[in-house]
């Protein structure tokens, strides 16, 4: 059993306002990670993943921690798998990761819009990031698809200034600012953004879903196929595959007998598109 699990009350506080924060919760492995993550920019930079960093616009890597045989076991560290299982479920499904370099603000956005399945990232900031310097904001509660205030955030919040006359900066919101080491997760359907910062914030993040059912195994095949804008032909990279013991596995085997359609569809986008999507 693993002996990292969430409180009852982390558990309360994720499900009312759609994210959690864990300072210096990687603290003793934070070095060696931005270390490989460096290591992965590095070959980024010379062209072996197709994209470079001009700092004038986010660069991604996707998938990243995948590439790395490192980077791969923060999929086995029992304070992550602790985070993941205590939300999702023991067989919850790694949806994949991408590495990011961010250039200039992020406006508020949600990565999803999920009804059915509850989807969640983990975000790792190798930089310090506060308010103003490009730290993850969020808004609390607005994740809940069915209630008055995220359906109402959701429909207005692109066009904050002509509806409510404030700038995406001035919204209201919780700033989690950060160092290295510190974790934060949140739902995939939570507003959030970040505003100033360098042209150059490292961010790295795993995504990680409840399993789907076999009743609804098209929808993961559907989400799975989002992957071909990165030029990604299967749901994970070799890395993470090649070195995954039986308990890693667990969390990887729906997504591996359902990603048969992406080769095909990368190989299209390779032909559509001068390089890798950037977000």
């Amino acid at each position: 059993m693993n002996p990292f699990r969430l409180t009852p009350e982390q558990l309360a506080f994720f499900h009312t306002f759609g994210f959690l924060a864990f300072p210096g919760l990687l603290d003793d492995r934070i070095g060696r990670i931005t270390e490989e993550f460096e290591v992965l920019w590095a070959l980024q930079n010379g062209g072996h993943f197709g994209q470079v960093h001009d700092g004038k616009r986010r660069s991604c890597i996707a998938p990243c921690i995948d590439r790395s045989v490192y980077l791969s076991t923060l999929l086995d560290d029992p304070r992550l798998v602790g985070i993941a299982s205590g939300i999702l479920g023991e067989n919850f499904n790694y949806m994949g990761s991408d590495g990011n370099l961010y250039a200039g603000d992020t406006p508020w956005h949600s990565d999803g819009w999920h009804r059915d399945q509850i989807h969640l990232k983990l975000a790792f900031y190798l930089d310090p990031v506060a308010r103003d310097t490009g730290c993850l904001r969020v808004i609390p509660g607005s994740h809940k698809i069915g209630d008055h205030f995220a359906d109402s955030l959701q429909r207005e919040i692109h066009e904050c200034e002509k509806n409510w006359g404030l700038h995406g900066r001035d919204v209201p919101c919780v700033a989690l600012e950060t160092k290295p080491g510190d974790v934060v997760v949140f739902n995939h359907n939570t507003k959030h953004c970040a505003f100033g910062g360098s042209a150059r914030r490292r961010m790295f993040t795993m995504n990680c879903c409840q399993r789907y059912p076999e009743s609804r195994l098209q929808d993961l095949r559907d989400y799975l196929a989002g992957g071909a804008r990165f030029w990604v032909e299967r749901a994970y990279g070799e890395a993470m595959i090649s070195t995954a013991s039986p308990a890693r596995m667990i969390h990887l085997e729906q997504n591996l007998a359902n990603d048969g359609h992406l080769k095909a569809l990368a190989d299209k986008a390779r032909r559509e598109m001068p390089e890798p999507s950037r977000g």
